[in-house]
């Protein structure tokens, strides 16, 4: 169940926010070259399949060791400090910033690089606004200590 509930969710958000619309915008934007193989298009994969390789990893540890789904409405029940979570507390979506910015190295499209800094502006909202105050709620003193020792978004420095 978890299972189908995950790749429900993946299609729906991921695919959309990181597929569907990123393709419409790049199609759209007058700047965008060919897309050829050199460079830009192969620097632009190597940080995509990074983005889809460290999301899929945290994707399987929300179900196997946080027994629930991305899926804000089904959330893990456990907190998830292992694997990528020892270096930064936002993986997800540390993954998803990947993705963008290989896909807007991939298009060479400005349009794209807008797009990817307000989503990820709106992401840190989300996060810092929503999503840190019901952890430290439903996870209490270990949440708290966990954001001491894990920074929020890039690994190495201080957690804040």
């Amino acid at each position: 169940m978890i299972l189908l509930k995950t790749l429900a969710h993946t299609l729906l958000i991921p695919g959309t926010v990181l597929v569907l619309v990123p393709y419409l915008l790049a199609l759209r934007d007058p700047a965008r070259a060919a897309v050829v193989l050199n460079t830009w298009t192969l620097a632009g994969s190597l940080w995509a399949v990074a983005g889809v390789v460290i999301g899929s990893w945290c994707t399987l540890d929300f179900m196997i060791r946080g027994s629930g789904t991305p899926n804000p409405l089904d959330p893990p029940r456990f907190l998830l400090h292992r694997g990528f979570y020892r270096f930064v507390r936002n993986p997800m979506y540390v993954s998803v910033a990947f993705i963008l910015i290989g896909e807007t190295f991939f298009f060479r499209s400005v349009i794209l690089a807008i797009y990817s800094v307000l989503l990820m502006l709106g992401i840190h909202l989300l996060v810092v606004l929503y999503e840190e105050p019901i952890l430290r709620r439903r996870f209490g003193e270990s949440y708290a200590a966990y954001c001491e020792r894990v920074p929020r978004w890039i690994p190495g420095r201080r957690a804040a």
